[in-house]
């Protein structure tokens, strides 16, 4: 069934994330293995916490610094994590900014507010754009909407707000657990691979 709505994720749909410049930059931080400290980040609470803007970035900081056992900076995690934002997708982008004008077009990511200060500066430094909001009918950001995927809450928020037909709508995310958290909703849903693009994925809805 043809879409009449879509939702796009971000990360690695729009923008490209560089987990290996991300490794180097805590590396020169003196935390040799990003992957572990990763992983308990990803295991302790206060990470998905800070996703949905239970916790500041304060306590991120501190929590990075209880884990690695050094007195960083809070400036110096910052850089160190917002490396971890590669090259926007500037193609994609025009795409979305034209798609838009033919049918309500959503973002929804899973973020932070560190994330955010720094994806949208880049943004207006390597873009035309000035705001990502600014591309979409409407943008929805897990740590100011307090939800994330995959959890069924937020599809369903954005599905009411906005009087989407969920069997009408298209969500378009990298990850396998959060485009099944939206066929759990009952929404169409694509995964999008390594190499793939929106604007070559979705190019028929601009067609006729």
């Amino acid at each position: 069934m043809r879409p009449s709505a879509l939702i796009f994720d971000f990360g690695q749909v729009l923008i490209d994330l560089d987990m290996q410049r991300a490794k180097a930059s805590f590396a020169a931080l003196g935390i040799p293995d990003l992957d572990a400290m990763f992983s308990l980040l990803k295991a302790d609470p206060l990470f998905a916490d800070m996703e949905v803007g239970k916790v500041d970035p304060t306590a991120f900081h501190e929590a990075v610094r209880g884990m690695t056992g050094r007195n960083l900076a809070g400036e110096e995690i910052d850089r160190a994590w917002n490396s971890l934002l590669a090259d926007y997708r500037i193609e994609s982008l025009r795409f979305v900014d034209r798609l838009r004008q033919a049918m309500p077009v959503y973002l929804f990511s899973n973020t932070n507010a560190i994330h955010y200060e720094s994806f949208q500066e880049k943004l207006r430094e390597t873009t035309p754009y000035r705001r990502l909001e600014d591309l979409f009918t409407r943008a929805y950001f897990s740590h100011t909407m307090g939800m994330r995927k995959p959890g069924p809450e937020g599809y369903l928020h954005i599905l009411s707000e906005n009087a989407l037909d969920p069997a009408r709508t298209l969500f378009v995310d990298d990850h396998p657990d959060n485009v099944q958290g939206a066929l759990a909703v009952g929404m169409q849903a694509h995964r999008l691979q390594e190499g793939e693009r929106v604007e070559s994925l979705l190019s028929h809805l601009l067609e006729g």
